[in-house]
């Protein structure tokens, strides 16, 4: 299985069988991607909420590929109002798709359309294909379940904001991990806006004074999990 870092919070997830997965794909009018809309696919897109910055090229993206979108409940009912394909579930809810399993986790921050429409809750995702367990918490600050989150789940990948401003910062992003305490960590929702600027390599380095693993992907590179 392949996991692909656009930048910010988007990532891609290609199964070994070769389906897509796109989550919070922020591509034309995200400043620090060099892949736009046009250069993916997807079967499935995931959305954490509702925010321009993460439901981004979903809905074109969606349309072009005849995609199903993953999200709860009342964002799930928005994509619809845009002519797409959505599924539609709640926070502590999981689903076994054609790929894999999808549950949503509690995500503290908000969620509003670009309308300024009430955009559900927002949520963290666990993902669980092909054996490996990929939790992308949203945009997020801190919070004490996640060690539970983690205790229940085993997460393999760990991605994980720290930006500060708007989610975590690298501080409290560091006791997430200890908190999750997965196999390796990834850092996402940096750098991409001057208020979000901040150094992952300085996350990395107390992630591993910890003594556990942190993985920095350059923006569009892909690894093997």
């Amino acid at each position: 299985m392949k996991l692909r870092y656009f930048s910010h919070s988007a990532f891609e997830v290609t199964t070994n069988n070769g389906k897509v997965i796109l989550i919070d794909p922020f591509l034309d009018d995200n400043p620090t991607s060099t892949v736009k809309s046009i250069d993916v696919k997807a079967d499935y897109i995931i959305l954490t909420h509702a925010h321009g910055d993460h439901i981004g090229d979903a809905f074109k993206i969606s349309k072009r590929c005849n995609s199903t979108i993953i999200c709860t409940y009342e964002l799930a009912n928005y994509c619809k109002s845009k002519g797409v394909s959505a599924h539609d579930m709640s926070i502590g809810g999981g689903h076994n798709f054609e790929f894999g399993r999808v549950k949503f986790t509690i995500a503290f921050h908000g969620s509003q359309t670009p309308e300024g429409t009430y955009g559900g809750q927002p949520a963290g995702v666990i993902l669980t294909i092909d054996n490996v367990t990929i939790y992308h918490t949203g945009d997020t600050g801190l919070f004490y379940d996640m060690k539970l989150i983690g205790e229940l789940n085993k997460i393999d990948y760990l991605l994980l904001p720290i930006g500060d401003n708007y989610t975590m910062g690298i501080n409290d992003a560091v006791r997430a991990v200890e908190l999750v305490n997965p196999k390796i960590a990834i850092p996402m929702h940096y750098n991409t806006f001057p208020v979000i600027k901040a150094d992952p390599n300085l996350f990395k380095k107390e992630v591993e004074q910890l003594g556990k693993n942190c993985r920095i992907m350059q923006f569009g590179e892909s690894i093997e999990v």
